[in-house]
């Protein structure tokens, strides 16, 4: 369990509804975690978990319509208003997306980007920022070129190195990762998973890391929470869960992973049968 002295991140009760036409649809209900410092929890899911609308309401592009998030103790308040409230939100949670270029200018250098974002947040002496700019990029393995060159001119993998490397910039409390390595190739994945684990190891930021692949979780990862409609199935630590999944729903996920044997008309099979079994509430489960 994470004590109140160390915990990052604490969130109690979220809730997030959006109309369809008449209907109330609910993509995220009841939702509880906590984030100690140096921790690293996995969200887990298919698309239509609700996975993507939590890590939106974590940095407040989402406003939930119920429940509280705590960073360091302090809400996250839903509305910011001036420079400096703006500027301590953005300092508490950052996120990297799955596509960088939501995070990068395309018009202007990987250098220039990131020195902007120093400046922004208070750095004002010149040197001083080219030199934590060095820093930041060796930090994530780029180097001078990297540093000189637009976005487009990077490969997949230096351009999200480069993405997290702008989050870390603003030194977050906690940093979230939105599918941030699934348009990686398996290698380059790797890479940059063992990035995050230094990065965590290094500085004690925490870590949330949304995927709907529970291999990608296990190596960065110390616990897993597994969402389905917006409710969580399970929350245990991520060996455990890997070793004795307690819900089907978590099991199909496991079993969804290709490997040699691997049938997926069995899987679908299963999934067919899971349904409207959850469709009914059926959440039992552990966690």
């Amino acid at each position: 369990m994470t004590s109140e002295t160390d915990t990052l991140l604490q969130v109690s009760g979220l809730r997030k509804t959006y109309r369809e036409g008449r209907s109330e649809v609910v993509a995220v209900d009841d939702l509880s975690f906590s984030l100690r410092a140096g921790g690293a929890l996995g969200i887990v899911g298919e698309s239509g978990s609700g996975k993507t609308t939590t890590a939106r309401m974590l940095i407040g592009l989402e406003r939930p319509d119920a429940g509280r998030i705590l960073v360091q103790g302090k809400p996250l308040t839903a509305t910011v208003r001036g420079k400096a409230a703006r500027l301590a939100r953005a300092k508490a949670v950052q996120i990297v997306f799955q596509d960088p270029y939501l995070s990068l200018d395309g018009r202007i250098s990987i250098g220039a980007t990131i020195d902007g974002v120093l400046r922004l947040h208070g750095l004002t002496d010149r040197a001083d920022r080219a030199t934590r700019t060095r820093e930041l990029l060796a930090q994530v393995g780029l180097g001078e070129r990297e540093a000189a060159a637009l976005p487009r001119k990077l490969s997949g993998g230096q351009r999200q190195r480069a993405a997290i490397a702008r989050a870390l910039a603003v030194e977050p409390t906690v940093l979230v990762l939105d599918e941030a390595v699934s348009a990686l190739d398996v290698s380059v994945q790797a890479q940059v998973l063992n990035l995050l684990w230094d990065i965590r190891r290094d500085t004690g930021i925490g870590l949330v890391f949304v995927s709907h692949d529970l291999a990608v979780v296990r190596y960065v990862c110390d616990e897993a929470l597994v969402l389905y409609r917006g409710r969580t199935m399970e929350h245990r630590p991520v060996a455990d869960l890997l070793t004795d999944p307690g819900h089907p729903y978590t099991q199909l996920l496991l079993a969804s992973v290709p490997r040699p044997g691997w049938d997926p008309d069995s899987i679908s099979g299963r999934r067919r049968e899971l349904d409207p079994l959850m469709a009914k509430g059926a959440a039992g489960g552990r966690g």
